[in-house]
């Protein structure tokens, strides 16, 4: 039993099918996936995927920072409103993502902040995305004490001592294909030392395809790829990191 943590099966390499991919899952045993937003669209749809399969499938809500330019304070109360219902788990996924030269930072810790103050106001755990913006993430989690209702980081690639500041504030370390990468070597050291009781496996799906299937669209039955590399790392059986990172799921959804 595996929880896909993080998919986006709103996604148009998933969603038109969405019946057959919920299918492979099952068969792998990936018994429970939270399809996360990124946008008022695809949150929606999220909510929408999730009350027509509410024996798998659970939603987020939320603005990337990518796309944080179309977004304003009718979105953001819509959005309020949306995590309010039954389906919703998470606020998410929100955060920044410094990756491009003309990225607007500014614009993005000011949703960021924003989104912050609304997950606690839902009463919903935070899911983080940080690329190429590790140290304002940490400052902006602790300004903020964005740990209050638990949060997750999502995709994790920061470091050892990234990681130690982000557990200390009480955020899940979450892992996805990646650390089945040949070059992994920073992701599989702080794999090995996340407090067991403290980590996530996700697919991220489509995108992040583990290996050996990199160049594929990777969807939610792949994430046992990622459990195993993460039983391996721990040495550990697979069954015993699926139970101890399906717990820990359940733990910050509250579910």
């Amino acid at each position: 039993m595996l929880f896909d943590t993080h998919a986006h099966l709103d996604d148009p390499a998933l969603y038109p099918d969405i019946d057959n991919v919920l299918k492979r899952a099952k068969e792998a045993g990936v018994t429970l996936i939270n399809s996360v937003g990124c946008d008022w669209r695809s949150s929606l749809l999220n909510v929408h995927l999730a009350e027509k399969h509410p024996e798998m499938i659970y939603a987020s809500v939320g603005v990337h920072p990518s796309e944080v330019a179309d977004i304003d304070e009718q979105v953001l109360a819509k959005l309020l409103e949306l995590a309010k219902t039954p389906r919703v788990i998470g606020w998410g996924e929100i955060g920044l993502d410094y990756h491009y030269e003309n990225t607007n930072k500014e614009l993005q810790q000011k949703y960021l902040r924003l989104q912050i103050s609304l997950a606690k106001e839902a009463g919903k755990p935070i899911i983080i995305h940080d690329r190429d913006s590790h140290q304002d993430v940490v400052d902006i989690l602790q300004e903020e004490h964005a740990g209050i209702n638990g949060g997750i980081l999502h995709c994790f690639s920061g470091s050892w001592e990234m990681a130690k500041q982000c557990l200390k504030m009480g955020f899940f370390i979450s892992f996805a294909g990646p650390l089945t990468y040949k070059n992994a070597r920073v992701p599989v050291e702080v794999a090995g030392k996340v407090p067991l009781d403290m980590v996530l496996v996700e697919t991220d799906s489509p995108y992040l395809t583990p290996h050996p299937f990199r160049g594929k669209t990777n969807e939610p039955a792949r994430v046992i790829y990622t459990a195993e590399k993460l039983a391996q790392i721990r040495g550990m059986d697979y069954e015993e990191i699926a139970e101890i990172t399906t717990a820990n799921a359940k733990r910050i959804f509250r579910l």
